[in-house]
């Protein structure tokens, strides 16, 4: 029978993994922008609603420019959704991009930059779904909240198990590993190692079993032996 809950052997090796996974991070991990000590917490929080269904080597190649049009909530709220749109095309999705982040920096712009910070009030704020609601937590409310998205997803799953529902988002036990894995002193860069073990060793197709230094204890990987 699938378990609905995390067990206390997949929290052991979750734990385990994690310390290792930040060692490969801190080794090999990609350098962005907002991932530079400069990038403050409106940037962050604007990436993570560009970087959905995006590459992130597509974002980088706008960070400049699109930060350098909007530096804070104020000027991204008070740009017209037809501008939005054309600065946003290189990024594919471009009209409901520009819908969501400027619905986002409208309320930022009428809340003083701020954001709730609890799950249910953010589902009240425009275009603030899981992801984003987790982010916003994550970047502003210092709280260790994980991005979970397919490659999070993948990398848990291939080390663990399978997830029994469709959508990630209201799988509850694949939640609740996601949750585990980012919940210790450095959440922030927790995320950003799976995300790029995922983009870079870890791969949708064709993963690079052979060259993961996590692949002794994944079961995936145990598999391909």
């Amino acid at each position: 029978m699938h378990q609905d809950s995390l067990t206390s052997g997949e929290k052991s090796r979750i734990t385990r993994i994690r310390k290792r996974l930040l060692s490969w991070f801190d080794r090999c991990g990609r350098n962005f922008p907002w991932r530079r000590h400069e990038a403050g917490e409106y940037e962050k929080i604007c990436v993570e609603v560009l970087l959905q269904r995006t590459r992130a080597e597509t974002v980088a190649k706008c960070y400049n420019e699109f930060f350098r049009r909007y530096p804070d909530w104020d000027c991204l709220a008070a740009a017209p959704i037809s501008e939005l749109e054309m600065v946003l095309r290189p990024l594919g999705l471009w009209r409901r991009r520009a819908r969501s982040i400027s619905a986002l920096a409208k309320y930022a712009h009428e809340n003083g930059g701020t954001f709730p910070q609890q799950d249910k009030e953010l589902a009240d704020v425009p275009a603030v779904g899981q992801y984003v609601s987790n982010a916003i937590q994550l970047f502003q409310h210092d709280r260790a909240k994980p991005l979970v998205d397919v490659n999070m997803a993948r990398f848990l799953e291939r080390y663990l198990r399978s997830r029994r529902l469709a959508d990630i988002r209201y799988d509850p036990w694949l939640q609740e590993a996601c949750h585990w894995l980012v919940d210790c002193e450095r959440p922030i860069a927790t995320n950003w190692a799976a995300l790029d073990h995922s983009a870079l060793i870890c791969t949708a197709r064709s993963p690079r079993c052979s060259e993961c230094e996590l692949s002794a204890r994944c079961n995936f990987a145990l598999r391909q032996k």
